[in-house]
């Protein structure tokens, strides 16, 4: 419901309905077979507070740790597994399904791409069995195991490199501002934010811009560790930022509470405009920094298979831009991705207000850009594409109306 130029009266902000999910029975692993491999994910523990308000620490950087030998018994562990996913890295298929997803990033018809991005770890981690004994080795193990049972049981079209890459070690200062939730005893029940920030806070004081930086020494130790891992299997090279989410209006809500935010934009637009100015402008510096610093690498397929969003591979000849020297990528160079999921039930006219303006901004300096996630787009198309004239890609929740949104999205997207 869009607020008129001299509308005073209260608006109605609509509230996210509240989504089920579906048990999903564990599988089991079987016999490796030559087929599709899905992406290293390393899994997370799960942490509960049985119903407890449970504060959670300001995204931040952890510091460097400690430097663990690499033992020969966890070496030999890693190469061997090393070798099998080099043998499906080296697979023609890889060929041909890389250049599928160039041609439907031209938007060219082919068939249905499908890429699984596999969230259930949590419910299936346990097939797989770490060997390693140290803290690093057992974080690679426990990726290249992944990578293997997932090339063991789905057969979708992730593309697979026969290179190793070595991250480029960077500390963000984050937000400085910490998260308090109430979390339930079960691993899959809703999470409720209690609200940190209570209404009158300035955004400019609380949020401090940030400075990057590289941390040269964790950058090396990693990149000489993974040299012992593939030499003689595969390359390896190092790879700065190469995947954007820009979500701050989702970050703000777990702030100061999915209730009170709805109500702020109704109530007190003005305040939840300077902390979406304020966030923006922190997005902005950020890569202003990631830009200036050389830390980018590209995501079009020629630094590994770079997913954009949720919505597919950034496998594409449209990137970079034709001025590129081939060194120095810049957001020109790549692809972008924006998205605020919690507002998959508020009017297009507050989405474009309170989201899509902010959102467009970071776009803007992006060569290409996908746009969404997890919530309903199809009634927004037009409104999402106006904004954000270098949209290619789109991703849209199963709950859409799928043929009014392939209608609006037509051969645009």
């Amino acid at each position: 419901m869009a607020r008129g130029k001299k509308a005073t009266k209260r608006r109605k902000a609509t509230r996210p309905r509240r989504k089920s999910h579906a048990g999903r029975a564990k599988a089991s692993p079987k016999k490796r077979v030559v087929r599709q491999a899905a992406p290293a994910v390393k899994r997370l523990p799960v942490k509960k507070a049985a119903g407890k308000r449970a504060p959670v620490a300001a995204p931040a950087q952890p510091p460097p740790k400690k430097d663990e030998p690499l033992s020969a018994k966890d070496l030999g562990i890693l190469r061997a597994l090393a070798r099998s996913l080099a043998d499906i890295g080296n697979l023609p298929v890889q060929k041909e399904r890389a250049e599928l997803w160039r041609r439907l990033n031209r938007l060219e018809r082919v068939r249905p791409m499908i890429l699984l991005q596999n969230g259930t770890w949590h419910e299936t981690g346990d097939v797989i069995k770490l060997k390693c004994e140290g803290e690093w080795a057992r974080g690679q193990e426990w990726g290249l195991r992944a990578s293997l049972y997932q090339w063991d049981t789905v057969a979708d079209d992730l593309v697979y490199d026969n290179v190793a890459y070595s991250p480029i070690v960077t500390r963000n200062p984050g937000w400085g501002i910490a998260v308090d939730a109430t979390r339930p005893d079960h691993q899959f029940g809703a999470c409720h934010y209690n609200a940190v920030l209570k209404g009158d806070e300035d955004p400019e004081e609380m949020i401090k811009l940030p400075t990057i930086t590289v941390d040269e020494t964790e950058t090396d130790r990693i990149y000489q560790k993974m040299n012992r891992i593939y030499d003689g299997i595969m390359p390896v090279r190092k790879r700065g930022v190469a995947w954007s989410w820009f979500a701050v209006m989702d970050l703000f809500i777990q702030w100061r509470g999915l209730d009170n935010t709805f109500l702020d934009m109704v109530d007190r637009p003005e305040w939840v405009h300077a902390w979406m100015n304020r966030m923006t402008e922190w997005v902005m510096e950020e890569w202003d920094q990631y830009e200036r610093m050389g830390l980018l690498s590209l995501n079009n397929g020629s630094c590994g298979s770079v997913g954009v969003g949720p919505g597919g591979l950034g496998i594409t000849d449209q990137l970079p831009a034709r001025d590129f020297d081939g060194t120095h990528v810049r957001r020109c160079d790549l692809w972008g991705h924006a998205t605020t999921q919690i507002f998959s039930e508020v009017s297009p006219a507050m989405h474009d207000e309170f989201s899509l303006a902010y959102e467009s901004k970071f776009l803007s300096r992006f060569g290409l850009a996908g746009y969404g996630c997890c919530e309903p787009l199809h009634l927004k198309v037009d409104l999402i594409h106006k904004r954000i004239p270098n949209l290619r890609r789109l991703s849209m929740s199963p709950w859409v109306n799928v043929a009014v949104g392939a209608a609006a999205m037509g051969n645009k997207l």
